[in-house]
């Protein structure tokens, strides 16, 4: 299946396969992270960021961050307490299209049985982190599913201490950090007190041209010309196979970047392209 076929695919799967819950979920979102935060970097739990797709359990169904209901098999949810919880729907590392892939189907599969659901938070709960992170825990331990965890947490010192722990994370091919301050709250929207750091940013950009490739790349996409949601227009050149480069995203379609730092005109620096992106389906 080319490229084109599959991204076809998966968003007729996205508007066929799902229907709408009430409402999109009422959850948090992180903010980036910044030095000044270093010098009470002992007061954060850190954990890996995932890159799977945003879950959203309401005690009785399961949804994405946009508020779409998923079909996980009956066996999946069994045992799952009737609190609400956030978490990500992860298969493990670099497997973000197979998540995607398996829990777009209208029929749900065996695929699930490779899928977790790692909790992360709990939205109705009127405590801290630290306290909403001690009855994670006791969830994961008393749920009789071995679908439902809790995610890793741990403390650093020190700034070093941190980017120790992002290396160690970035060189096993994991995405990033998140940091959850010990003492937040639960807060519906962007939280300064939850942040996620990685050795790169990302953000989205509309396909606005193709532009022909030369040398290695001629008869194949050489580079897109892009539309950022600020009104920045610039290229983007590398980050593509070449069954990408063979069968580039739609002109009009929305695409994820990567970026390290921008211009003093807000152009992103050394840009590449990470994937397409796909409406319905969100990490935090």
């Amino acid at each position: 299946m080319n490229t084109l076929t599959h991204y076809v695919l998966v968003l007729l799967f996205f508007f066929t396969s799902f229907s709408y819950a009430s409402s999109q979920p009422p959850i948090q979102l992180p903010t980036l992270y910044q030095q000044k935060h270093s010098k009470n970097i002992e007061q954060y739990w850190i954990s890996e960021k995932l890159d799977g797709i945003r879950g959203y359990w309401n005690g009785e169904q399961l949804l994405t961050k946009s508020g779409r209901a998923l079909n996980p098999p009956k066996w999946f949810t069994k045992h799952w307490p009737k609190t609400t919880i956030d978490g990500e729907l992860w298969m493990g590392r670099n497997t973000f299209e197979q998540v995607m892939s398996c829990t777009m189907r209208k029929i749900s599969g065996a695929c699930w049985q490779d899928i977790r659901f790692m909790m992360f938070d709990l939205p109705k709960h009127t405590g801290n982190f630290s306290e909403r992170l001690h009855q994670l825990k006791r969830i994961s331990e008393n749920t009789k599913s071995k679908y439902i965890q809790v995610i890793k947490q741990q403390k650093v010192s020190t700034h070093h201490q941190l980017f120790m722990l992002l290396d160690e994370i970035v060189n096993g091919d994991g995405e990033g950090l998140m940091l959850h301050h010990q003492s937040a709250y639960y807060k519906v929207g962007r939280h300064a007190k939850i942040m996620k750091l990685k050795r790169y940013n990302d953000a989205e950009a509309t396909v606005l041209k193709h532009i022909e490739g030369k040398g290695k790349y001629q008869g194949l996409l050489g580079a897109i010309q892009v539309k950022t949601k600020d009104g920045i227009v610039f290229k983007i050149g590398s980050g593509f196979t070449n069954e990408e480069r063979k069968n580039p995203p739609k002109i009009g379609s929305v695409i994820t970047f990567k970026y390290i730092g921008k211009t003093q005109k807000g152009v992103p620096k050394f840009a590449s392209f990470l994937r397409q992106r796909h409406s319905n389906t969100g990490n935090h």
